[in-house]
């Protein structure tokens, strides 16, 4: 494998995820413009959550995070990565499409399990039928998934970053000609859903084919190399399904509040964009430069990746965290409060932004945390982990909603988050040099700390001189523009003044480490 360029790899894929979210809010705003928070769009949520599930369970949480280190040493050495990668692809597929068929049988159990609170409500037959046009999409991007690994594990990022795009663009198309041509808005969300996958998976087998694997279907069979995988893979599935019980937890919390779903799916998706950027950025290319180190015995190289990657992710999230907490109200109202989608829904979204984005750092430091273990084959020990994060977010999910409302669900996952962190930290203990901050970090830490800080006091005083004008219409958009440049432009001097950050390290980030 060539070397990996490592900050250049986490800013090329976190661009590339920038722009995919840019057209996620489009899609959100849309979403929210025609459909609001009523039963149409609660059902296709939930509907749209099915298959997104599964896909996690299947392919992201598992096969992609567990095949990437097989992929990376094969395609090194110059094994045969391309027969390991069609019987992955063959044994995915049988998989998925059986799941596929299964699901669309009991698809009014599935949406049940997933929101018992639609019981006799016209939510359940609407989310029920879209369900089942939606599945199929779990087929297509489960696949997508496997061929992002492959090309991930080669160094090749772009294609398997840029796929998501092609989900938000389709939908903000769909939605479009819907209201042109005036069709049923729920349908054509639904339908154009297995559409976004069909596209994804022809861009990354494209790019997996033109990096001299052109993957072909061929009949499943249980190979020695897959049934190492899936030895691997195992305790990662069932990690992937904790985490999906969790969402689960939240969704069903959310679906006993009549709005509650859709008020933590819209602030879902905002505080997924700097997790995107950032988090998934780093996932994507550390967990290859780690396993390329490791196998090679450079201990250095790694304990240098582990400790960019964290003052990478650091210097972006905290100051993100820090800004949704304290301006969520303004974000909201800009973003999606028009149409169907008033003010008391933006108060309820804003609230479950502040939440989340107190635990954003958290879900950014799972992902520079995990490939510590994955790049190592060990998916145990994550899986352990994962559980008593699920018993935490239940417990506090469940427990507080009587007392809380909708917002326990939050606080749940927030809160695991947090726990997930710690227990991933403490079980690095034995990991040796290799799992340790350098001096670096530990210097600049505080430093960002300090620098984020400063950052929500100069917004917190912006936005309350901006007053007014972040909720007039017209007024509102340039408003946020001028708030959000304020607080960069404060955070960056901050970190220049502070040293939480130098122009020489973003310089040498585009080094290519050996």
């Amino acid at each position: 494998m060539k070397p990996i360029r490592l900050i250049r790899g986490f800013l090329t894929v976190g661009a590339w995820t920038l722009l995919s979210r840019i057209a996620g809010f489009a899609r959100d705003v849309l979403t929210a413009n025609y459909l609001g928070t009523g039963a149409v769009a609660e059902a296709f949520l939930v509907a749209f959550s099915l298959p997104n599930m599964f896909r996690r369970f299947f392919a992201e949480g598992a096969l992609t995070a567990a095949s990437l280190p097989f992929c990376a040493d094969w395609v090194e050495a110059g094994e045969d990565a391309r027969g390991f990668a069609e019987d992955a692809f063959a044994g995915l597929a049988f998989a998925t499409l059986l799941v596929t068929l299964v699901s669309m049988v009991v698809m009014p159990w599935l949406v049940l399990a997933m929101a018992g609170g639609f019981a006799g409500d016209e939510r359940l037959a609407l989310a029920t039928t879209y369900g089942r046009i939606c599945f199929p999409y779990i087929v297509l991007i489960s696949l997508t998934a496997l061929l992002s690994g492959l090309l991930n594990a080669g160094g090749r990022f772009i294609a398997a970053a840029g796929a998501p795009v092609l989900l938000n663009a389709i939908f903000i198309a769909a939605m479009l000609v819907a209201d042109w041509r005036g069709w049923d808005m729920g349908l054509t969300m639904a339908w154009a859903t297995p559409l976004t996958g069909l596209a994804q998976l022809a861009l990354v087998w494209v790019a997996a084919a033109r990096m001299g694997f052109p993957v072909r279907l061929r009949r499943p069979r249980l190979t020695p190399e897959l049934k190492r995988l899936l030895v691997i893979a195992g305790p990662a599935v069932l990690a992937g399904g904790v985490v999906q019980i969790n969402l689960l937890v939240g969704r069903q919390v959310g679906s006993f509040f009549e709005g509650a779903i859709a008020w933590l799916s819209y602030a879902d998706r905002l505080y997924q964009l700097p997790l995107g950027v950032v988090g998934i950025a780093i996932g994507i290319v550390l967990l290859p430069d780690l396993s390329r180190r490791l196998k090679n015995g450079d201990v250095g190289g790694s304990r240098h990746a582990l400790s960019r990657a964290t003052e990478f992710a650091l210097f972006l999230t905290l100051p993100a965290a820090v800004a949704l907490v304290v301006i969520a109200v303004p974000l909201i109202s800009v973003l999606f409060q028009r149409g169907a989608f008033g003010p008391d829904d933006t108060g309820q979204t804003a609230l479950a932004l502040a939440v989340y984005g107190a635990g954003l750092p958290a879900f950014v430091l799972q992902k520079v945390l995990q490939p510590l273990y994955f790049a190592r084959e060990d998916t145990a020990t994550p899986f352990r982990f994962a559980v008593w994060s699920m018993i935490v977010n239940a417990a506090l999910a469940v427990g507080l909603a009587p007392f809380l409302g909708f917002i326990a669900a939050a606080l749940g996952t927030t809160l695991a988050g947090w726990a997930m962190v710690a227990q991933l930290w403490w079980g690095t203990r034995g990991m040796g040099d290799a799992a340790r901050a350098d001096d670096r970090l530990r210097a600049r830490l505080p430093r960002i700390v300090l620098s984020s800080a400063v950052m929500g006091v100069a917004i917190w005083g912006l936005a309350r001189w901006l007053g007014a004008l972040l909720y007039a219409p017209g007024d509102r958009y340039w408003a946020l523009a001028l708030l959000v440049a304020g607080g960069l432009a404060v955070y960056v001097a901050a970190s220049l003044v502070t040293g939480a950050f130098r122009l020489s390290d973003l310089r040498a980030g585009f080094a290519r480490q050996r």
